[in-house]
């Protein structure tokens, strides 16, 4: 199952966590400080495809694979699409009604399926619901929230890969 992942704004060695991605897997490059970001995006740079975060120009400037939207901003995908036709441009979703508008998207990330430290008041959505969010949508869906060597089994087929941050990080 391909595997994508997602960094945050903890102190880590994500250049390690992806030079142990199998082939094929991807890196969203999150952070809401613009500096730190570029500083992530360029250590990252040449390890594995990097999908930018919410910030076409940052992608833009470093020959990025893509941009990676957040759910609100799903509708700017036509946008960046026309105007950078070779991206993968992806999405956060979190209900299947978010996943109606994805059409445009190569792939969505559906979350949290299970219980997450990182989004902690976050419900979960569950495999089971989440499946069926999964079995619906227009674009390929990887599950993100709480996925781990321990639960990822519980996962059905109608899911195109994983997303993690802690799992997949030392």
């Amino acid at each position: 199952m391909p595997l994508v992942l997602m960094t945050d704004e903890r102190k880590a060695d994500w250049a390690a966590a992806a030079r142990l991605l199998p082939r094929g897997s991807v890196v969203v490059v999150r952070g809401r400080d613009t500096k730190k970001r570029l500083a992530l995006a360029e250590s990252l740079h040449g390890i594995a495809p990097l999908l930018i975060s919410d910030d076409p120009a940052l992608a833009a400037r470093i020959g990025a694979t893509g941009l990676h939207l957040p759910e609100a901003r799903m509708r700017h995908a036509a946008h960046w699409r026309a105007a950078f036709p070779h991206w993968i441009i992806t999405s956060s979703a979190h209900s299947l009604r978010a996943l109606m508008g994805a059409h445009l998207l190569d792939a969505v990330f559906l979350s949290p399926v299970f219980a997450t430290t990182s989004h902690g008041n976050a419900r979960p959505l569950t495999p089971v619901r989440a499946a069926f969010i999964a079995a619906h949508a227009p674009v390929p869906v990887y599950a993100l929230g709480g996925v781990t060597a321990q639960n990822v089994a519980l996962l059905a087929p109608a899911f195109s890969g994983i997303a993690a941050i802690s799992s997949l990080i030392a």
